[in-house]
């Protein structure tokens, strides 16, 4: 029989997971491509053959979206998988109809295709948008169980974007793993709150060769921390799902959190100290409707600011976390909330000093204007982000990113950096259904 041949949608993250899970050693398909949309610089490349497997001695192609038509017609396309994340449903069936318009099956890989099975306990965090707070979450699960006494090794969706043979596994425990492994901003934002907590988080590629790495150092949980809206790579034992009343209606509007939604044992609404009371119970109705049987925990994460007193009359720069403000689709973050909750004078727009790619980020995602993304991805980029922020005739520089951003680039005027944690609102809490979740496994 003829193999079925297969091109993979994605963005250099789920995509590569369901290849490695499903098809990878499969002789009954042939992976043509894959294609790569939402992460400059990605396409062009090769998925190597070192990672590719025996089938693929020669690698696979990894080309643009927008060939997507051409590339189905020259490789006779027979399946069309859809594997990226933070897509509302519109769009996903945008593509569905393109796909079926070339002739070929549009796919969306399930939970049991591939999710991974763990020897340890996992508890998943994930959220039905980016931005929506899953990194203060898994945080504070973290902080909990420590504070239990129990070892956590932590798992990060990847954020694969060099070398992918030396990035098959990533193991960070220290700053210097970061410089090591040449981490983007994007990376430095997700790992670094772990090493500051001196606790282990793991990266990469190949997520079965990953878990079972961690799976040596023994610990009593795993805690998948999770990616854009993306559902959990591993299979969890308690599946945490956290909700945004900020954009109320997209716990059900979006492609794949929608599924967390739904799936969740826990759901988290966050973020309910700046939100609009109506909204909070738009998606408590919501949520209620959708999964009646998940347990519904109130949650803020207020804003922490050391010396808070320098922004009031100042004119501003306000610099918040990339994928939030992008594919996340928010115009504020953190940062913007704490120059008017403190009074600056003025929020510039930053769109005049921008720098190379970034004026092409601002072309793209035209919903921003007062604030900067922190956009990272290789050192070329990182250093258009330097150059746009010390362009900016500003008396500070707000920084609303999940790292402190002058480790890695200079800025040539004050800069305060704000953080943020996650605050349950009454009962149950999560220490609540993690003290269930530890008697219930023996932990």
């Amino acid at each position: 029989m003829a193999k079925t041949k297969v091109l993979i949608m994605g963005a250099a993250g789920r995509d590569f997971h369901n290849f490695n899970t499903f098809y990878r050693d499969n002789p009954d398909y042939e992976v043509v491509a894959f294609t790569a949309t939402q992460i400059p610089g990605i396409e062009g490349k090769l998925y190597p053959a070192a990672l590719a497997g025996t089938l693929y001695p020669n690698g696979i192609p990894i080309e643009a979206e927008a060939d997507l038509k051409e590339l189905i017609k020259k490789h006779k396309v027979d399946q069309v998988v859809l594997a990226y994340s933070d897509l509302p449903f519109p769009y996903v069936m945008e593509k569905s109809s393109l796909v079926n318009a070339c002739g070929a099956d549009f796919v969306l890989m399930g939970p049991n295709r591939t999710m991974i099975k763990s020897t340890k306990p996992v508890i998943a965090v994930v959220a039905i948008r980016t931005g929506c707070g899953k990194s203060q979450t898994t945080r504070r699960v973290l902080d909990i169980l420590r504070n239990h006494g129990k070892k956590v090794i932590s798992i990060r969706h990847p954020m694969p974007y060099g070398d992918l043979v030396k990035q098959k596994v990533q193991r960070f425990a220290d700053y210097s793993d970061l410089d090591k492994h040449d981490c983007t901003i994007e990376e430095r934002e997700e790992y670094e709150p772990h090493i500051d907590r001196k606790s282990v988080i793991y990266a990469g590629v190949d997520y079965e060769a990953i878990v079972r790495e961690a799976e040596k150092e023994n610990p009593d949980v795993i805690l998948w921390d999770g990616g854009n809206n993306d559902f959990p790579f591993y299979k969890p034992d308690l599946w945490i799902t956290v909700v945004d009343p900020h954009r109320p209606g997209h716990e059900y509007s979006y492609y794949p959190g929608a599924v967390n939604t739904l799936a969740g044992d826990v759901i988290i609404i966050n973020k309910e100290e700046t939100a609009n009371p109506e909204d909070i119970q738009k998606v408590r109705s919501q949520v209620q409707s959708l999964n009646p049987n998940a347990t519904v925990i109130d949650a803020a994460s207020p804003i922490f600011v050391e010396n808070y007193q320098q922004i009031k009359g100042k004119k501003v720069l306000v610099v918040e976390d990339g994928p939030t403000l992008t594919h996340g689709g928010m115009k504020y973050g953190a940062g913007f909330v704490a120059a008017q909750k403190f009074g600056a004078a003025e929020i510039i727009d930053p769109r005049p000093f921008s720098k190379g790619s970034i004026v092409s980020t601002y072309k793209k995602y035209d919903h921003l204007d007062k604030i900067l993304p922190a956009m990272g991805y290789g050192a070329k980029q990182m250093k258009e982000l330097e150059d746009s922020i010390n362009a900016a005739p500003v008396d500070l520089v707000i920084i609303g990113t999940p790292i402190d951003l002058t480790r890695v680039i200079k800025i040539n005027k004050p800069a305060l950096r704000v953080q943020y944690e996650l605050q349950e609102i009454g009962k149950p809490d999560l220490e609540d259904i993690l003290n269930g979740f530890m008697k219930k496994h023996n932990i």
